[in-house]
């Protein structure tokens, strides 16, 4: 870790949101500063001379280390994708397109959005705060590997994923079995990189066929989030042998996935109806992907851009609904996420979680009783509900050190950064990349920390770790 002031770079990154703050009486200027603070956090904790960096390997064999991967999503995800929605709101489309009698009129709704920017803004600065505060140079080993060759991964893959598979099949179990297939799925990747890189076949074909599977299978899911782990996944993993080629694909593969996978999907998704199958569906998806239809792909992908890859629109409306027509939550929704932790089989009666973090999004409008969508909240909306921009602060901080804690805590027990944070901590706790909302995410993060202890034993008694001796 460089020698540079924590305190001073800490803030340093406060200056955005204060300036941010200082201009709100002219929304559309104060949301644009808020917009680049997140750039400005971005460039300052990664890439600028001030950054404060783990010094154990290279930045480019680090970076699925919380301070570069789970800030780099989150924030991604909740901070900057809202510049489609905003574009849009001011008469803009692909930042061509004008709408004359839009163009760049204030509105309620204008500073509205501007708000909930400098609250994501907020709540990107605490989290990042939350792992400086935390983050640790020298982390004492507590394991190492039995081996000298990685041999264990295609056991542990092949077990862990297997293992997942079943428990997907078992009611109750879904809390489980995910954790344990994304483990698999890492250490696949793992081996499909390590197979390539030395030419090894056995850790190539093991590790490509398992990654290529379950691949195959996101493609047929008709969602759009488990395609784009993937590639993230396997981007990650290639990234430190081949990081100027992954840094060269990333712009047309992201412009590929967000042009093409909402049609694609929108159209998989015709065999959830059961009217034809997912494979069908799936042809079908590729035969719309023409030039012919680029007007409706065009269509399809605006929408996604502005109401459904941004989230900034249902936090406009719970932030008009809370606290004008409902006061805040205050412990209402904490009390709730800690009563899911109870497994049903010692509560019977425990109300459903789906249903209960559902009902506040039909209370505000958010999303009708009657549709089949689901538009749980997220931690920054869930934190506001509960106590407003004070509550936005105080949680992010807290999730910026446990997302830290939880991995120098993983690469301790189990041996360093690939096992401990690549396959371990970005597997087991995948679902802090992006946050849920409260109910599920404390359920997430417990019965995870839970699962995280189990397979340390486990890896111990079947001596694939051993006790590091000081």
């Amino acid at each position: 870790m460089q020698n540079n002031n924590p305190t001073r770079l800490i803030l340093t990154l406060y200056f955005p949101i204060l300036i941010a703050y200082l201009l709100i009486n002219s929304p559309i200027i104060s949301y644009f500063v808020a917009w680049f603070g997140s750039l400005f956090i971005f460039y300052t904790t990664i890439l600028s001379p001030a950054a404060i960096i783990k010094t154990d390997l290279p930045i480019h064999k680090q970076i699925m280390r919380p301070i570069f991967l789970t800030q780099l999503i989150f924030a991604g995800f909740m901070c900057t994708t809202s510049i489609f929605y905003f574009m849009d709101h001011l008469g803009y489309r692909y930042l061509t397109e004008v709408n004359y009698g839009a163009q760049f009129k204030e509105s309620e709704q204008t500073a509205l959005i501007a708000s909930c920017q400098r609250m994501s803004l907020l709540a990107h600065t605490a989290l990042v705060t939350g792992i400086l505060l935390v983050q640790k140079n020298n982390i004492s080993i507590k394991s190492e590997k039995t081996f000298d060759n990685d041999d264990f991964l295609i056991w542990l893959s092949i077990i862990v994923f297997g293992i997942g598979s079943l428990a997907q099949k078992v009611s109750g179990l879904s809390q489980i079995s995910l954790p344990l297939t994304l483990i698999g799925i890492s250490c696949a990747a793992v081996l499909f990189v390590k197979g390539f890189n030395t030419k090894n076949i056995k850790y190539l074909g093991i590790g490509a066929t398992i990654f290529m599977l379950n691949f195959l299978h996101a493609s047929l899911s008709g969602y759009k989030e488990p395609i784009i782990i993937n590639i993230i996944v396997i981007a990650c993993v290639f990234f430190p042998y081949y990081k100027k080629l992954i840094l060269y694909l990333a712009i047309p593969v992201t412009y590929i996935l967000l042009y093409f996978l909402p049609t694609y999907n929108n159209t998989v998704r015709q065999s959830w109806s059961g009217q034809i199958s997912a494979e069908e569906a799936q042809s079908q998806a590729f035969e719309n992907l023409n030039s012919n239809n680029e007007e409706q792909i065009e269509e399809t992908n605006w929408g996604f851009l502005t109401r459904r890859l941004s989230e900034i629109e249902m936090f406009t409306q719970f932030v008009d609904y809370v606290p004008s027509h409902h006061p805040f939550y205050e412990w209402e929704i904490i009390g709730n996420s800690l009563e899911g932790l109870i497994p049903r089989v010692f509560w019977p009666s425990k109300p459903n979680m789906e249903t209960l973090s559902m009902e506040r999004v039909y209370d505000a409008g958010v999303a009708n009783k009657m549709s089949a969508v689901s538009a749980k909240t997220r931690p920054i909306v869930d934190a506001y509900l509960s106590f407003g921009i004070p509550g936005v602060f105080f949680f992010m901080l807290l999730y910026g050190m446990l997302v830290q804690h939880l991995s120098d805590k993983s690469e301790e027990i189990f041996g360093g950064y690939e096992l401990g944070c690549v396959i371990m901590f970005n597997s087991i706790f995948q679902g802090l990349w992006r946050g849920n909302n409260f109910e599920f995410m404390f359920n997430n993060i417990f019965w995870g920390y839970v699962i995280m202890w189990i397979l340390f034993a486990l890896l111990r008694t079947i001596k694939v770790l051993k006790p590091t001796f000081d």
